[in-house]
């Protein structure tokens, strides 16, 4: 089995259409919080679980092995994981 697990982005207690797939909720987060989200709240499909984290982001420059294709500055994302809620 892949081990991947759904996270649907919650907002004001409702569900959104955006869903991330990762095998923990922090790397689901990440890519959360590399959009622009910063109270991150993720329903994990199939349980009664949400993960709430504070998120944000930072315009940082490419790192030195980075790839041609990548601008100069690029958004880092980082998160802190604030708990856990159930249904």
């Amino acid at each position: 089995m892949s081990g991947k697990k759904y996270f649907v982005l919650m907002e004001n207690g409702d569900d959104t259409s955006q869903v991330f797939v990762n095998n923990q909720p922090r790397g689901a987060a990440l890519k959360a919080a590399r959009r622009g989200h910063t109270d991150i709240q993720l329903r994990e499909r199939g349980t009664n679980r949400v993960h709430c984290f504070d998120g944000w982001r930072d315009l940082v420059a490419k790192g030195a092995g980075g790839p041609a294709y990548l601008p100069d500055k690029i958004w880092k994302a980082n998160v802190k994981k604030t708990g856990i809620k159930r249904l």
